[in-house]
């Protein structure tokens, strides 16, 4: 709902002039932030801000990452709710989370017009460092057509959400369209001709009008990392657009290799946010995994953004493939961790560290410059720990 209403904002601001007698109640039933109190948050959780869940405009999944000894038979979440909306079951009411379980509560909105339904859970953390890509679903979008999305699935099968993609946002620009663009013409897409399966195909777009009237943001690069994706962050402009990945999860290993398959074409000369060409400029994909601390001197939870992915002094490690340029076919790559610091080994074990590994098929594409047709795939992708070398 939230999404709808920025979109349909965007849209219009520039063309309703007309005052209302009275303000119509709010048609939002969104869930904002999830959170717990509990008397010593490391008795269940890794660290006290873990007992805060931002949650994005579009989920409709709300986890937290808990211990693997946690007792959670009897939590009592909190809701922090889009202006006048209610939940059920109540807010702060206990519920048994324990073994996997999950409650799904029904937020309202003010006007009685409108509901979402959200599954709440509490989940053990671990690590995923082998990725094939072959888990997809499609996501219906509230305005016609869809897109997809990707996740690798825990032990037990199930679907833990840790890739995000730019579709989501370029979705709503497309919105406003005269046609549905079809899911598999997104910039992100899913490709049967795999490396091995299936595999993912990153295509830097045009965002067609609104896109440029909005920005400048003229294209959207194909990309996918793991993290989250904000869709309300990416209509606030290309400087607030920096916000609206956020990469990285937590992990526990120690990565020293990077390595996987891909294949690219480059489109050529790049163009800036308003589509004008830039000279001397010839585009290249960017391929890199990154691990960070995910708290604050301050013990604050932090993480990495469009504008500090590569540069914050959060960063202990880094893997970057050098050069991402066109290929013949696919192509193996294999580059090491370089270390910028040291690792804290009790801040490891207590998962202070997140990983985020990213793919896009133009390298500035996230200030949204790139030549509209560039084109990467990639499959078949590991992060090798100390722990699990081969």
């Amino acid at each position: 709902m939230k999404i709808i209403n920025l979109l349909l904002g965007a849209a219009l601001c520039c063309s309703l002039s007309s005052c209302f007698k009275d303000e119509p109640l709010n048609a939002e039933c969104d869930i904002e932030q999830a959170y717990v109190h509990v008397d010593d948050p490391t008795d269940i959780f890794f660290a006290a801000s873990d007992t805060l869940v931002n949650v994005l405009s579009d989920a409709d999944n709300v986890v937290f990452e808990i211990k693997d000894d946690a007792d959670v038979s009897a939590m009592a979440p909190m809701f922090r709710l889009t202006e006048g909306a209610t939940i059920t079951p109540e807010n702060g009411s206990v519920h048994d989370f324990s073994d996997g379980k999950s409650v799904v509560y029904t937020v309202t909105s003010q006007d009685g017009a409108w509901q979402r339904t959200y599954n709440v859970s509490f989940r053990v953390a671990y690590n995923v460092s082998e990725y094939d890509f072959e888990n997809i679903r499609y996501v219906d979008g509230d305005m016609g057509g869809g897109y997809y999305e990707w996740s690798d699935l825990s032990s037990s099968g199930e679907w833990i959400g840790n890739w995000a993609t730019g579709n989501p946002g370029f979705y709503l620009t497309a919105a406003l369209g005269t046609t549905v663009i079809p899911a598999e013409e997104f910039p992100s897409a899913p490709v049967d001709d795999g490396h091995s399966g299936r595999g993912v195909k990153l295509e830097t777009k045009s965002t067609g009008p609104l896109g440029t009237l909005i920005g400048p943001m003229g294209i959207a690069a194909g990309n996918l990392f793991i993290g989250e994706f904000d869709a309300s962050k990416a209509l606030s402009g290309s400087d607030g657009a920096m916000q609206a990945t956020s990469f990285g999860r937590t992990f526990s290993g120690e990565p020293l290799q990077f390595t996987g398959w891909y294949k690219y074409t480059s489109a050529g000369q790049c163009v800036d946010g308003n589509r004008q060409p830039i000279a001397d400029t010839y585009d290249q994909g960017d391929i890199y995994a990154v691990l960070y601390r995910n708290q604050d001197a301050n013990g604050n939870a932090f993480t990495l953004h469009g504008d500090d992915v590569k540069t914050s002094p959060q960063i202990v490690a880094i893997a970057q493939v050098p050069q991402v340029t066109d290929t013949d076919g696919w192509t193996e790559f294999t580059v090491d961790f370089e270390y910028r610091q040291e690792l804290d080994r009790d801040l490891l074990a207590n998962r202070g560290y997140n990983l985020a590994v990213v793919f896009t098929s133009s390298i500035d594409g996230a200030s949204f410059r790139g030549a509209i047709g560039s084109t990467l795939y990639v499959d078949e992708v590991k992060v090798i720990c100390a722990d699990n070398q081969e």
